[in-house]
């Protein structure tokens, strides 16, 4: 069955200022460059714009070549639409930036929420926030969520087929936060607390000639995770939202112990690298390089939390395939993504993009089968001045998935 998605949207954009309503701006800097002036930006046209020609009214804008700390510049968007995994779902992505120094090296801050609330009853609301302190010396991490999400599991491994499908049950809440302190230009170190509680976990209609893989890998109905995080994380983008040029380097070792609540021991190591190449100074194109490594050094996590597809921070590894359909103690990962304008005035964007994920086998703990993705998708411009896009991709995946993914802003 194939996946529609309809997104509808403009039904709301609005902007909020802690000192000016009327403005609806976030200067952002790539790299060296120099931060592009207003004159520069009046032929880039994005959905505000779009609004006012519209209605035929014309909206106060203050734009200005200068960063105004302090400032909060937000954009919103509806959604409707159908997934499989969802039935009809309804969304609002939300996404506030602004800059907490005048520097002009200072890295762009962002809060980026999108509730949503879905056919069968699911309910997903997280929030995620990337905070730079002046002189981008602190940098504040946190990761929100809370479920109410029956969704499919096909059991561990990589070699799993959309036959092996059923449904489980499970709420939520999910408080993940790190700090991270400067230790030289763009290089950090961090340290954080992790907690995950999961009850009402059950399955619903597994399959009764057979043991479930959940059934032997353990199925309590309540199961708490709680732990440290340490990380090394070396950052040259300054926007976050949409890189242009610049890398990202992430390494997370996180060890869970009982002793603070977890229900059992366990060790996990996050590797994380993104690199985006400009390719030609005289567009805006760029190759996005992604590769994504969730290892488990000893014992054994919780079914829902081991490593599996989508379980990066922002849900978007494994484009093509449904979040969950890979499961299993260890995962590899690698994506590239080339990004390209469609139209002059950059409202209009489309990119192309490639992916393959490796689940290690529950039996022999190795990697032995890859499963590869590939897709397309448009990108629509929402905000000109902070580079916030409206991400609409069609992926597909060996064995006959596919669907529909949506972000606000992009996807890595």
């Amino acid at each position: 069955m194939k996946l529609l998605y309809t997104l509808l949207f403009i039904a709301t954009y609005f902007s909020l200022s802690a000192q000016n309503k009327d403005s609806l701006f976030v200067k952002s800097i790539d790299d060296s460059e120099e931060i592009e002036a207003s004159e520069g930006l009046k032929h880039e046209v994005d959905l505000f714009d779009v609004a006012k020609m519209i209605i035929k009214r014309d909206f106060l804008r203050k734009d200005t070549a200068s960063i105004k700390p302090g400032k909060i510049y937000a954009s919103a968007v509806p959604g409707f639409g159908y997934t499989l995994i969802t039935g009809y779902a309804f969304t609002i992505g939300a996404n506030a930036a602004f800059y907490l120094s005048k520097k002009k090296n200072a890295n762009i801050s962002s809060i980026v929420s999108f509730p949503t609330y879905t056919q069968y009853k699911q309910i997903i609301i997280p929030v995620l926030g990337n905070i730079w302190t002046k002189g981008n010396k602190f940098n504040i991490q946190f990761d929100w969520d809370y479920k109410k999400f029956p969704q499919n599991t096909y059991g561990l491994g990589g070699r799993s087929t959309l036959d092996d499908a059923y449904k489980i049950d499970f709420s939520s809440i999910r408080l993940f936060q790190t700090v991270f302190k400067s230790i030289a230009p763009d290089y950090y170190v961090g340290v954080g607390y992790n907690f995950d509680y999961f009850w009402n976990i059950r399955e619903i209609n597994p399959p009764t000639d057979k043991q479930t893989d959940f059934q032997k890998y353990g199925l309590p109905s309540a199961v708490t995770t709680s732990g440290l995080a340490f990380n090394l994380l070396h950052d040259l983008r300054r926007n976050s939202i949409n890189p242009r040029k610049g890398s990202f380097a992430n390494l997370t070792y996180r060890p869970n112990f009982t002793f603070l609540g977890s229900s059992m021991s366990y060790q996990t190591l996050q590797l994380d690298y993104r690199k985006y190449l400009h390719l030609n100074s005289k567009t805006k194109n760029t190759l996005a390089i992604w590769s994504y490594a969730f290892l488990t050094l000893t014992g054994n996590p919780p079914y829902l939390v081991l490593p599996h597809t989508g379980s990066d921070t922002y849900g978007n590894s494994g484009r093509g395939f449904i979040i969950g359909r890979f499961r299993g103690r260890n995962l590899l990962y690698a994506e590239a993504e080339y990004r390209f304008s469609l139209t002059r005035n950059g409202i209009l964007g489309m990119v192309v993009f490639a992916n393959a994920q490796s689940i290690s086998e529950n039996e022999s703990n190795r990697f032995e089968v890859i499963q590869p993705a590939g897709g397309t998708g448009i990108r629509i411009k929402l905000n000109k001045y902070s580079k916030t896009n409206i991400s609409i991709d069609y992926g597909f995946g060996a064995g006959g998935s596919q669907g529909i993914f949506v972000n606000l802003g992009e996807v890595f």
